[in-house]
């Protein structure tokens, strides 16, 4: 495994304790577990959003009433930590662990009633608002819609969860490009998607195949679970990888960014070192 952590951020000193590194995962399991009850049980009919960025980028109403009710649950079990959430929801913390909250990855997927969305929690240290300036100490990554829960904190394995089984995660993915299903993703905006479409049209003559699933906390860790051999797309944001950060790592794996770095905005990419090294040539 290749640890990717942040340049000029010492981690060996900040990294909690064993038993705190288990209360930090309990509570990343527990607000992702009630976000998602949430999430599927009051799921109305006719789902009710606004826009973003762009006209196809999209934040339900049970988005922000997700991500608020994670921010209270944060509050009244961790009331001195940091809180950082995708739809705004922003609290600076007295203590050094903070949390990254995605209420809905996978919105679009979610609008539609696919069931490839997640709830995903995340306890960091460093600081979450720097792009790179911090690391996952331990995260939640929940599908509802099928119950899959992926939990992994630092030094305690990977595991996924789906009702009464836990399976330890040791993905063996493929060992060379041309076996491998690949992930990746797509931005909102209609120059990014070009240019990440072009990409896609040289790296698929030269592996397995590719897959789009369109949650990227769940197909980061769809390679820890060995579902997928490998996952790259730039413009993740710090709440859609921060939880599978751990999971992937935790699984034997890496996670990474450009030349080897933390995973950032320009680029998160997950799976063996030698196939990134390889994808990376390509869509470059």
């Amino acid at each position: 495994m290749c640890s990717s952590r942040p340049r000029g951020l010492d981690t060996d000193a900040i990294l909690p304790s064993g038993d705190e590194l288990d209360r930090l995962l309990d509570v990343a399991c527990q607000v992702a577990l009630v976000c998602g009850r949430l999430i599927v049980e009051d799921r109305p009919a006719r789902v009710e959003f606004t826009t973003k960025s762009t006209e196809v980028d999209v934040v339900t109403v049970m988005d922000r009433r997700s991500e608020e009710l994670a921010h209270a649950a944060l509050r009244r079990l961790r009331p001195d930590d940091g809180i950082v959430g995708e739809e705004g929801l922003d609290h600076r913390g007295t203590g050094p662990i903070s949390w990254l909250v995605d209420p809905i990855d996978g919105t679009v997927n979610y609008l539609y009633d696919h069931g490839h969305y997640a709830v995903s929690v995340a306890a960091v240290v460093g600081d979450p608002r720097v792009d790179g300036g911090f690391w996952p100490v331990a995260g939640a990554v929940l599908n509802p819609a099928v119950g899959d829960l992926y939990r992994a904190r630092r030094g305690g394995g990977a595991e996924l969860v789906r009702g009464d089984v836990t399976r330890l995660l040791r993905a063996t993915p493929a060992t060379g490009l041309g076996l491998s299903l690949v992930g990746t993703g797509f931005g909102y905006d209609p120059g990014t998607r070009g240019r990440q479409g072009e990409a896609v049209a040289r790296l698929l003559p030269q592996v397995r195949d590719i897959r789009r699933l369109g949650a990227g906390s769940l197909d980061l860790c769809s390679v820890a679970a060995g579902r997928l051999d490998a996952y790259y797309e730039s413009g993740l944001h710090p709440w859609d990888h921060a939880a599978a950060w751990v999971v992937v790592e935790e699984a034997g794996l890496t996670i990474r960014g450009e030349a080897g770095g933390p995973p950032t905005r320009t680029m998160t990419m997950a799976g063996r070192p030698e196939i990134l090294d390889a994808i990376a040539a390509i869509i470059v």
